[in-house]
Parts: structure tokens; sequence; C-alpha cells
């Protein structure tokens, strides 16, 4: 399985030390909100999982609303805590998606490599983050099931083309079954709104939290976590 590079504008990320923590780990410096969307049956709670759990279930059940994870990885001496909102992708349910992009900083649209369909439809998920989303939102694209490379219906070359036609932030191919890039690609997303977030500090001067315009929630007292709670 070949996959793309991570792709960034900054080269200070590529000197953060991550070490991902367990996903009841109950300190953090900054959390922020994402959503996984993409078509029903591409993997989406199973990437998640394997992400955040370390597990892959063969038979997992379509997920109905959405499902809530938490990643939480250790980036030099800070802990980030990303908040994932993992969506359905059936279109009965797709109503009810409209109101997960409100305040989130990244959204992770997932197609499946062996699925073309699902890999035709991003152009539709791209349209509907940029429509309902806060106009800083970053955009990953992920192609999953790599494992299934013999199956594949979507050439490597196109997804690395669709995400440069587009201006994606970033790109790779993963595996829920078998984990390569799981973590990965979260660890990256991570990364990249810890770095955003200190550019936009930087850059602007600002003191206030409320100031940054990515969505993000600075926790004051690190003993008093509330698990699934949103950064909204």
């Amino acid at each position: 399985m070949s996959s793309s590079p991570p792709t960034t504008s900054s080269s200070s990320m590529e000197h953060i030390k991550a070490e991902v923590l367990p996903e009841d780990y109950n300190q953090y410096d900054i959390s922020f909100k994402m959503i996984v969307i993409g078509d029903a049956g591409v993997g989406k709670s199973c990437l998640t999982a394997q992400a955040a759990k370390g597990v892959f279930e063969e038979s997992y059940s379509a997920t109905v609303g959405f499902e809530f994870l938490v990643f939480n990885v250790k980036l030099n001496d800070k802990v980030v805590k990303l908040q994932i909102w993992d969506t359905c992708g059936q279109e009965i349910y797709r109503s009810l998606i409209s109101g997960f992009y409100r305040n989130a900083s990244l959204a992770m649209m997932v197609y499946a490599i062996n699925n073309k369909e699902s890999f035709n439809h991003i152009e539709t998920w791209l349209k509907e983050v940029k429509l309902q989303s806060n106009p800083d939102i970053k955009i990953f694209l992920i192609g999953n099931k790599a494992d299934l490379d013999e199956e594949r219906k979507v050439p490597l070359e196109k997804a690395k083309a669709f995400k440069e036609e587009n201006g994606l932030h970033y790109f790779s191919e993963a595996s829920a079954k078998s984990g390569i890039n799981a973590k990965a690609v979260f660890i990256e997303a991570a990364k990249l709104l810890y770095n955003e977030h200190l550019k936009y500090k930087e850059r602007n001067f600002k003191k206030n939290e409320s100031d940054i315009p990515i969505p993000i929630k600075v926790n004051k007292n690190q003993n008093n976590r509330k698990k699934g709670g949103c950064c909204g």
C-alpha cells in the first residue's frame, strides 16, 4: 500500500513530537471539534475506533445519527484532545448531519478505495462542508480500506489530484482493519489544528482564545474535564 505524505505549509510541524494517549486520559490543554463524514459503508466508525481505541470490529453496525469518540495526543509538552463526531452516511439522515458542522475545526472526508461511487460522492460532501462550516475549517481526505488494494477502484493518483485541485489540507490512504495510518491521520489533524492555533495567536497577538478563528476549547482546570462535552 502506498499513501501520500502529510501536506502542510508549516515546516514547524515536522519537529513536533507526538504521543498517543489513552481515550480516557482525563487531562488536556486544548481541544478541537472535528467531524468525520462520507458515504455509508466506507468504514468511518471502524477508522475512528481503530485510532481512538485500537480495535477493529468486522461486523460494525451502521451509525445512526452520530457517534462520539475522543482522541488524545501529546504534542511536545501539550495535550490536545480531538472531539470526534462520527456521522452517519445514509441519505435519510443527511439533514441531521448539518448541525454537526457548527464550530467544527476540521472535517475528515472518508471514502473506500474499493468503492468508486463513494469517491465520486466526495465532491458532494466537500460542497456541504463549505456550505455548512466556518470558513477556516481544515479539510482532510482519507481513502479507507487500503488493505483491499487488490480490489482497488479509486487510483491513488486520482485522489491525490482531487486533493490538490480542491486545496484540501491533507490526503492519505489508511486501513481501519490493519491499522495502517489509522492513528497517523488523526495525529496529523491534531498537529495541524494546534499549529494553526499558535500561528493565529502569534500573528494577531490575541490573548483571548475566543478571538481565535479556529473553534477551540482551552482547559482552564485540567482535573475537571467533563467527558463527552462539545467545544461549541
